[in-house]
């Protein structure tokens, strides 16, 4: 029987799931665990899919670990927690071609794609997503320049290694890059809340002036028809 999970690289505990799953096999759940810990201790701090293959009879088992996903991929090369929540207005990292080759090149084996440069344009894909610049431009910029061949010498050749001067550079270039983007998004910020305040002054000024119109319109009191009226009574008889 086959029992597949998603576990935290390295850090797989028990727990009511878990014991859920293996607990109704008899095997060693205790030992499941440190076995799996082992296998995925290269991928500490994201997501790992796991196979555990039991053999019921024997109460033995086998462990398949498969390459995290892309996107955590992705994390633990750049050191990421997480990614942007608003890409199109927010990037979060900058990342080297490189760097992207060899997150391809560790995810193709896995992948749907026949070769490395079709792998190399998903992980482009994943970097949009995330909120992630390549060569200090934005990921779609890069996917096309991938399509039209801009990068193909490092693809063939497979390099993953990035330069200390290249990588200084990215560092560099996203540090200036962020604190403009910083800037950029307090200034929406205080755009937002003074439009907001200024809302709600409007909407609590309304009322009042519409009191006082209505208050304007009021009809006046009875006096004159009171005094029509009494214009109007017979004159007493002396």
């Amino acid at each position: 029987m086959i029992i597949s999970l998603l576990v935290d690289g390295g850090a797989m505990t028990p727990g009511p799931a878990i014991a859920q799953k293996l607990g109704p096999l008899g095997i060693d759940i205790g030992k499941v665990i440190s076995e799996v810990n082992k296998a995925t201790a290269s991928f500490k701090g994201i997501q790992v899919p796991v196979e555990i293959n039991v053999d019921t009879s024997k109460k033995t088992f086998t462990i398949k670990v498969s390459t995290p996903p892309v996107a955590g991929l992705l994390k633990k090369e750049l050191n990421l927690e997480k990614g942007a929540g608003d890409h199109k207005n927010s990037q979060v990292a900058n990342i080297a071609i490189e760097q992207v080759i060899s997150v391809a090149k560790a995810k193709l084996p896995e992948m749907l794609e026949k070769d490395l440069k079709a792998a190399v344009k998903t992980v482009v894909g994943s970097c949009v997503s995330l909120g992630i610049l390549i060569e200090s431009k934005p990921a779609k910029e890069v996917a096309i320049e991938v399509a039209e061949g801009i990068y193909d010498k490092e693809i063939k050749s497979g390099k993953t290694e990035v330069s200390p001067e290249k990588k200084k550079a990215l560092d560099s270039f996203f540090k200036d890059y962020k604190s403009k983007q910083e800037a950029k998004l307090k200034k929406a910020e205080e755009e937002k809340a003074a439009a907001e305040a200024a809302a709600a002054t409007t909407a609590t000024a309304t009322p009042a002036a519409e009191a006082k119109t209505t208050d304007a319109k009021a009809p006046a009191g009875k006096a004159p028809e009171a005094k029509k009226a009494d214009a109007k009574a017979p004159a007493k008889k002396k």
